[in-house]
């Protein structure tokens, strides 16, 4: 198991579950989470025996947002290190607080980026920044008894670290529109019938254990199928149909004819489980 000050990241077999840590602040992000969310993300990417990401937390809450209370003084600097000198004029300001900014949109990019495909499992609360992490994973999962909300305008923010930019990929761009103006609550009845949430489960271990179950039953296929289908679909996104089916065509002249190709094709006519290795 693997441990940073805000995150912990736990391996069992081809399945790598990425455990937000601060149940005693229902996983408020501090300002260390912001640097070390990515890396344990980016570890995982170079991580061949890793197929399949899920991301959970411990306590009673998926995460409440950021943790404005020990947030406070690098919203106020436009840094995440408070040993930092102030900035000089008006200009170093900005220039530090879009730093800031972008540093923190990498923080859920690398999530979205990741090759291999990631579940968020959710229960609890999904507040704020929450719903900017969940956006950036490809399946999302959910207890029913998670409550939601695009909390950043009733803070006086505007949302920037990706919720704005993913939601209206996701959902109908004129319900994210309600949920981002308002900035209102919503449950996980709601959050699935606008297709937000994949699957509403019971509780959070149920919640858990089915994206293990779903992340397992990705990790038994081809992590070279599997991470091609994800960069096909995110390479779908502005193209044309037809430029996409152009996209899938070079990429399946360049990766087709891989051993995993003819194990599938072997494991078939033996009637035996394949055993795939990403080559």
């Amino acid at each position: 198991m693997d441990s940073f000050s805000t995150v912990t990241v736990e391996h069992q077999g081809h399945v790598a579950i990425v455990w937000l840590d601060r149940p005693e602040q229902r996983n408020a992000f501090a300002p260390a989470f912001w640097t070390e969310f990515p890396a344990a993300i980016d570890a995982l990417e170079d991580d061949p025996q890793t197929r399949a990401v899920v991301v959970a937390a411990r306590g009673s809450a998926f995460t409440v947002g950021i943790d404005l209370k020990a947030f406070g003084p690098a919203i106020a600097s436009g840094s995440l290190d408070p040993s930092a000198p102030p900035p000089a004029s008006p200009v170093a300001q900005r220039t530090e607080t879009r730093r800031l900014i972008k540093t923190m949109q990498r923080t859920f990019s690398s999530l979205a980026e990741c090759p291999k495909p990631v579940i968020a499992a959710i229960h609890g609360y999904c507040i704020g920044a929450g719903v900017d992490l969940i956006t950036a994973c490809d399946i999302r999962y959910a207890s029913a008894d998670t409550t939601f909300s695009i909390r950043e305008t009733r803070l006086a923010m505007v949302a920037d670290v990706g919720t704005l930019q993913r939601l209206p990929r996701i959902i109908d761009p004129g319900t994210v529109a309600e949920l981002a103006y308002t900035g209102r609550d919503f449950d996980a009845g709601e959050a699935a019938s606008v297709g937000l949430i994949t699957r509403i489960l019971p509780d959070a271990d149920t919640v858990l254990a089915a994206a293990v179950e779903t992340a397992e039953a990705i990790a038994a296929n081809s992590p070279l199928a599997v991470q091609g289908t994800k960069a096909v679909l995110r390479a779908g996104d502005g193209r044309t149909v037809d430029e996409a089916l152009d996209y899938v065509a070079l990429w399946n002249a360049a990766f087709l004819h891989s051993n995993d190709l003819g194990e599938a094709i072997g494991s078939f006519i033996e009637r035996r489980p394949p055993e795939f290795t990403g080559t």
